[in-house]
């Protein structure tokens, strides 16, 4: 495979290297040592687009969604009071504006492709990754923020002030993208892309698979709304996808990472893991199992008494030790919120972090450093993981059994593909932990639709764990399950949104919406459109 400059950007153009102004969101620099945006072509701009929104996914978004869904929690016996705005939460302008930055800048690559100038029909299926790209991380942005630049935003000079678009309206245009990549893949017109696909090496047919199973995580995002237009819209695109092909393998990216340099590396490793100068980053001090996970995959061996966790007594997760390092035969983390001498803060000693399982994936196990260093480094970008779609599925079979089946059987098939992801399936850790669960309501396929929508919930957070835990954020927002802790020093729920960043109050001052904290944490117009019911 070609291997790709990754730190900046795979192209050294203005779009990559400029900072990121909220309202130039596709900032041209006129160096005459810099192409202009105009001739970079769309097999050079697709893996930047790609890149750099993994890079803010594997980074920013997985912290703050680790916390949110209290997987991580700070290290209190090293740094005094971690993750504070977190665990309040403190939520501003400045908070986790590395997540918009990031997506909106990456997106900006996807439209500069859809918009290219084509005649011939060369770049034909390379449009089409672009528009599915551009709405995977669209739709995470828009979850994340509501109403936000769309229709007027990538627009260059021509336009430095989009007007703020509603959040309802991208689904729906973020939807036809998705069915217009579709029709052009089955169009077959233009050439096929080759080492530019860093994700399935130009198989057109998982690229696909994988626009049905976005086209199905909107419309499942939207299940809550009882009725109306959007409804209506809702079950008409849900019966489109009747009978159709899902992604049945993990998607990720991966334009060549390596131990070569930090800049080569996955963005994840160097943020939460280590860097090639074989030291560890501040985050992998910070960032450390939380107690709430530590109870779960330990199967409440402490016999916490808090109802929360009496589902999981005596249920030993076959995964943990791949998720999380093991202390004397166990997880071992942290209460979010309490400092040492505290319930839930362990005395002293080693604390768990993130294990092979999700630091590299699959069942490899490093016999030295330098192994370790080619492996973590090597890690491919998770995008979607298998049992997120197996999840996906369940969910629609349970919701819209009419139009869609196997609920039971993509529920397993969502567990196993976890343990498999984890490299957790030697022995009999994935029949013991399914047998276990069988009969237990919220965790098991087991119970009324209601208990079985928390076990798909709940398994999913569990499977979704330093993967892409920014989706069991957005479930939670939804449904309220996996049911999950707040930090002990919290005076505020969990917000049902982010605040835009304070770049775009300044430079976008007479379109952004004026977001206060307290809106952040109400049903209102300002949340999520799918969430206010």
């Amino acid at each position: 495979m070609k291997n790709f400059k990754i730190k900046t950007g795979i192209l050294t153009v203005g779009l990559l290297l400029s900072t990121i102004s909220c309202e130039r969101y596709l900032d041209i620099n006129d160096n005459p040592n810099q192409p202009a945006i105009e001739w970079v072509t769309p097999n050079e701009l697709l893996p930047v687009g790609i890149t750099k929104c993994y890079s803010a996914q594997g980074r920013s978004l997985m912290a703050f969604s680790s916390v949110m869904m209290n997987s991580l929690a700070g290290n209190s016996l090293s740094f005094g009071a971690p993750y504070i705005d977190d665990y309040k939460p403190n939520v501003s302008n400045t908070w986790y504006t590395g997540i918009w930055d990031g997506l909106f800048l990456g997106a900006a690559n996807f439209e500069q492709i859809i918009k290219y100038n084509d005649p011939e029909g060369k770049y034909v299926q390379y449009k089409a990754i672009a528009k599915i790209m551009k709405a995977n991380y669209i739709q995470i942005l828009t979850d994340l923020y509501g109403d936000m630049p769309y229709s007027e935003a990538f627009q260059q000079q021509n336009n430095l002030t989009p007007k703020y678009d509603k959040g309802e309206n991208i689904y729906k245009a973020s939807i036809t993208d998705l069915e217009d990549a579709i029709a052009l893949i089955d169009s077959h017109a233009g050439e096929a892309p080759t080492s530019a696909d860093i994700v399935f090496k130009g198989n057109m047919d998982n690229w696909k698979a994988f626009a049905n199973t976005l086209k199905l995580r909107y419309l499942l995002r939207m299940s809550n709304i009882p009725s109306g237009d959007l409804a209506t819209f809702r079950d008409q695109k849900l019966a489109t996808l009747s009978g159709a092909t899902f992604i049945n393998q993990n998607v990720v990216e991966n334009p060549g990472y390596s131990a070569a340099n930090d800049s080569q590396q996955n963005p994840f490793t160097n943020y939460f893991v280590l860097t090639t100068a074989l030291s560890r980053p501040q985050n992998y001090s910070y960032n450390v199992a939380s107690e709430n996970i530590q109870i779960i995959l330990n199967g409440n061996s402490e016999g916490d008494a808090r109802p929360v966790y009496q589902k999981f007594n005596g249920i030993v997760d076959g995964r943990r030790a791949r998720m999380f390092n093991l202390v004397g035969g166990k997880v071992v983390g942290i209460r979010q919120g309490n400092l040492p001498g505290e319930p839930g803060v362990p005395t002293g000693g080693t604390l768990s972090r993130f294990n092979y399982g999700i630091t590299i994936g699959g069942t490899s196990t490093p016999t030295s450093n330098a192994e370790l260093l080619s492996m973590v480094s090597s890690r491919p970008g998770y995008i979607m993981s298998l049992a997120e779609s197996k999840f996906l599925q369940a969910e629609a079979a349970l919701r819209y059994p009419s139009l869609f089946s196997n609920a039971q059987g993509n529920f397993t098939a969502g567990i196993t593909a976890s343990f498999t992801l984890l490299g957790s399936t030697t022995g009999t850790l994935l029949p013991t932990y399914l047998a276990a669960i069988t009969s237990k309501v919220g965790l098991g396929w087991t119970g009324s639709d209601a208990n079985k929508m928390e076990a798909i919930m709940t398994q999913k957070w569990i499977a979704l764990t330093g993967v892409n835990p920014e989706q069991s954020y957005f479930d939670y927002t939804k449904t309220g399950f996996p049911v999950t802790l707040s930090s002990t020093i919290a005076s505020n729920p969990k917000p049902n949104r982010l605040i835009y960043p304070l770049s775009e109050y300044i430079a976008n001052a007479n379109n952004v919406p004026a977001i206060s904290n307290t809106d952040v944490f109400s049903k209102n117009q300002y949340t999520p459109f799918w969430a206010r019911n």
